[in-house]
C-alpha cells in the first residue's frame, strides 16, 4: 500500500533539500512528481533553458472552470554566514515552532499543498485543485511564468490562484512590484597617481548609490498619497545591498558590479522610475566618456510586477470565507501572484507564518500557524465539493 505523509512528515522531506537558488532544485521537484504519481495524480514537470532546474503542476478533480490553484515556490535563500543553532536542512520542533530553512518562506505551505491534492484525491470534487510549483523565486520571481503558463496549458482555468507566502493567514490584496536592475560600470584603468587621466568605475557607481540614497530620502519626506499609504513603508523604495568592483587600491576600477532593488507603491510606475534612473545613468556616463571613449554605464532589469487590488476580486472573496479575515491588507515584498495576475488570473496572498522570519537564523514557522493553514485548506476541498 502506498503510504500517505502527513503535511508535516512532507515538510521533513521538503527541508532536507537544500534548494538554494544558486543549486539545482530538481531532486525536490523530482519526489514531488513521483510522490503524486503514487497516489495517481498526473504533473506536469517544466524545466528552465537548461535543464537543471524546473517547475511543477498538478491538478486534482474534474477539468472544468471555477477551481482554485495553490502556487508556492520551492527555493529557499542560503544559510551561508548565519549563525545556526540548529541543522537547517533538518526540521527541528521545539517550544511550539518548526525549525529548518524554508520551513516559513515558503516549505511549510508547500507541504500543506501536497496533503491537499493527495487528500483531494479520495474525495469527489466537483470543482479542481491545482498546485504550481515554481523554481527561482528568490532571485527574481523567475520560474512563475512558466507555472502560470503551464496552468493555462495544461488544464481548465481557475477562478482563483492563491499564494501561500507568510502572510499570519491575513487575506492580502496588493504588494509592491519587485524589480531588480542590474548595473555593469565600465571604467578606464590608470595608476592611481595619474586618477585625472582614468575613469573609476567604483566610484562612478558610488556616485549613484549616493543619488539612490537621496531618491529615499525624497520619497520617504513627501506625504503619501490614498494609494501609498496602504503599504508598509508608504513610498517607493530603491536599495543597493551589495557592490563589487576593482582589482587593487591604486588602480583605478575599471569594472563595478551592483543592483538595485525597487519597489514601487501601487500608484507609481516602475516605467517612470526607470526613465529617472536612465536620466542619471546619461549624466554619469557622459562625463566618464569625456575621459575615455570606451567606459560605459549599463543596466538591465528583471522584473516582479505587482500584485493589484482586485475589484470584487474572485480569489479575494474566496479567502476571506476560508479564513474570516475582513481586513485590508498590502505588502511590500513581492511574490509570485503579480505574475500569474498579469496570465489574467485572480490573485490573493494567503498563508501561514510571519515575514520577519523569513530568511532569518533559524527560520521557524509557529505550529499554530501550520495548523492555521491546513485548516484553510481543508474548507477549501470541503467548498470544492460543490459546483
Amino acid at each position: 500500500m502506498t503510504d500517505i505523509f502527513s503535511a508535516r512528515h512532507l515538510l521533513d522531506h521538503l527541508v532536507s533539500f537544500p534548494t538554494v537558488s544558486s543549486d539545482t532544485n530538481l531532486p525536490l521537484i523530482y519526489f514531488v512528481r513521483d510522490y503524486f504519481e503514487q497516489h495517481g495524480i498526473d504533473s506536469l514537470v517544466i524545466p528552465n533553458e537548461d535543464g537543471t532546474k524546473a517547475g511543477l503542476v498538478a491538478q486534482v478533480g474534474p477539468n472544468v472552470a471555477g477551481g482554485v490553484a495553490l502556487s508556492g515556490h520551492s527555493d529557499v535563500v542560503p544559510v551561508e554566514g548565519q549563525d545556526w543553532s540548529t541543522d537547517p536542512w533538518s526540521v527541528v520542533e521545539k517550544g511550539g515552532r518548526l525549525y529548518g530553512r524554508g520551513t516559513c518562506d515558503m516549505k511549510g505551505f508547500v507541504a500543506l499543498a501536497i496533503a491537499a491534492l493527495v487528500k483531494a484525491k479520495s474525495m469527489n470534487l466537483q470543482r479542481p485543485i491545482q498546485f504550481a510549483l515554481s523554481r527561482d523565486e528568490e532571485v527574481g520571481l523567475l520560474g512563475a511564468p512558466d507555472v502560470a503558463q503551464g496552468l493555462l496549458e495544461n488544464f481548465a482555468k481557475v477562478a482563483a490562484v492563491v499564494v501561500g507566502e507568510p502572510t499570519e493567514m491575513q487575506v492580502v490584496t496588493g504588494h509592491k512590484s519587485c524589480d531588480d536592475v542590474q548595473f555593469h560600470v565600465r571604467g578606464h584603468e590608470v595608476h592611481s597617481s595619474r586618477l585625472h587621466e582614468g575613469v573609476s568605475a567604483v566610484m562612478c557607481a558610488a556616485r549613484f548609490v549616493e543619488w539612490v540614497r537621496q531618491q529615499n530620502i525624497e520619497s520617504q519626506a513627501r506625504t503619501p498619497s490614498a494609494t501609498a499609504a496602504l503599504y508598509d513603508p508608504p513610498f517607493t523604495t530603491l536599495h543597493v545591498g551589495m557592490i563589487n568592483g576593482g582589482t587593487a587600491h591604486n588602480i583605478t576600477a575599471k569594472d563595478c558590479y551592483f543592483s538595485i532593488d525597487l519597489r514601487c507603491v501601487g500608484d507609481e510606475r516602475t516605467e517612470d522610475w526607470l526613465k529617472k534612473i536612465q536620466h542619471q545613468v546619461d549624466i554619469i556616463e557622459g562625463e566618464m566618456q569625456r575621459v575615455h571613449p570606451d567606459t560605459f554605464f549599463n543596466f538591465q532589469v528583471m522584473r516582479g510586477p505587482a500584485v493589484v487590488p482586485e475589484i470584487d476580486g474572485q480569489a479575494e472573496t474566496l479567502a476571506r470565507r476560508l479564513t474570516g479575515d475582513n481586513g485590508s491588507h498590502t505588502v511590500a515584498y513581492g511574490t509570485d501572484g503579480g505574475h500569474f495576475q498579469k496570465q489574467g488570473f485572480s490573485v490573493v496572498i494567503c498563508g501561514p507564518g510571519n515575514i520577519a522570519q523569513a530568511h532569518q537564523p533559524d527560520e521557524f514557522i509557529e505550529l499554530s500557524e501550520f495548523e492555521a493553514g491546513a485548516q484553510m485548506l481543508e474548507r477549501l476541498l470541503e467548498s470544492l465539493q460543490t459546483a
